[in-house]
């Protein structure tokens, strides 16, 4: 096995790892500079952090997910790889690894996320796959989630020029059933994206995960009636959460369906009525952005000499003690740890890690963490 195969292998194998999550992938890579270095180091940190060691996924396990992956003919992106969306990696919880079938020349273009009900009305799914038609036409590509009502018919809408379905799942599994056809024509025609291993059927809590890629791969999220309450709500927040752009179509007060995106308009979210209006809230957006992760550790090239550079933080349990403290079962901002605590960012960031590694704490969306139960 070359470098470059050996270093995904390893990747792969962290991020299938017992209490690795996208943070604490990121932070680890970027403190010890290879997948590798990091394997190596995982028992010592999680019992800094007064726990066992994670389960570390086997070999064994791994050779049989990446079998599966060249199975469905799919492929890998990791965050850091130069092909990777720079609008997504962006987030501070942006996927280790993304499985794809179809082009990645679609995530090129200026992306626009379009969600909404399942049990949309039909005057809601043909405006839907008319305004997803009109922007896939003037260049745009549109993202959405393959679920039923307004998702469908947006990638119906743009399947014909640029449409990138994310789904909850597995790239090999079809959900809801009845939408079969139309994920296979998006990996045919289009871009199909999942951050979950092969064969993984979707649970609820895979959804907001993949609502989170939906917003961060777009410039600006159109919410077409939702309820409150709703996924597509999550989304829309998500969306506003990373600085992207939040637009809605007003609908009647008398459906209940209408309710989120009139409350959206009603909290700031921008009102939308055609292609034109959504154009011109993204024309100026800059794509552009840097990566935060080390090149060195993630890249195309991946130079198999290179030798892992240890993190030399060893916190004392003086300044450790006082933290855990200050944590709770009830969710907390790391920034108000940060202040109460009176430690420096980066020992707060190491002490957290060192606990979520140890099985001690769990993270929450809003850079919010609490002890786990």
């Amino acid at each position: 096995m070359d470098a470059a195969s050996q270093e995904a292998f390893d990747r792969l194998r962290l991020i299938r790892s017992e209490n690795i999550g996208p943070v604490s992938y990121r932070q680890l890579v970027r403190r010890f500079g290879s997948a590798a270095a990091v394997l190596e180091a995982l028992p010592d940190l999680a019992a800094r952090g007064g726990g066992r060691s994670p389960r570390v996924a086997s070999a064994k396990k791994i050779e049989s997910e990446l079998n599966a992956i060249r199975k469905a003919g799919a492929n890998m992106l990791f965050l850091g790889d130069r092909a990777y969306p720079s609008l997504l990696a962006e987030l501070s919880n942006a996927p280790p690894l993304l499985l794809w079938q179809g082009s990645l020349a679609f995530i090129e273009r200026p992306t626009v996320a379009m969600v909404g009900a399942r049990n949309a009305s039909a005057a809601a799914c043909r405006f839907a796959h008319e305004l997803a038609n009109n922007l896939a036409q003037s260049g745009v590509t549109i993202v959405s989630g393959l679920a039923k009502g307004i998702d469908t018919a947006a990638h119906q809408g743009s399947l014909a020029t640029a449409t990138i379905g994310v789904i909850a799942g597995g790239l090999d599994v079809f959900y809801p059933p009845e939408n079969e056809r139309l994920q296979k024509e998006i990996a045919e025609r289009g871009l199909l994206l999942a951050e979950q291993a092969m064969c993984t059927e979707p649970r609820a809590r895979h959804f907001p995960y993949r609502n989170r890629i939906i917003a961060g791969l777009a410039r600006g999220t159109v919410v077409i009636e939702a309820a409150p309450r709703s996924g597509s709500l999550i989304t829309a927040r998500l969306a506003a959460e990373a600085g992207r752009q939040v637009m809605a179509v007003p609908g009647s007060p008398l459906d209940p369906r209408s309710t989120g995106c009139n409350m959206l308009i009603r909290e700031g979210a921008t009102l939308i009525q055609s292609a034109d209006d959504v154009l011109e809230l993204i024309r100026h957006f800059d794509d552009r952005a840097e990566y935060t992760v080390p090149v060195a550790a993630f890249s195309d090239n991946v130079q198999g000499s290179s030798v892992p550079q240890r993190d030399p933080t060893d916190i004392p349990n003086t300044q450790r003690a006082p933290l855990i403290e200050l944590l709770s079962v009830t969710p907390v901002s790391i920034d108000e740890l940060v202040r109460q605590s009176g430690l420096s960012p980066q020992t707060v960031h190491m002490t957290l890690l060192e606990l979520e590694l140890a099985g001690r704490l769990t993270r929450h969306a809003g850079a919010k963490v609490s002890l786990a139960d």
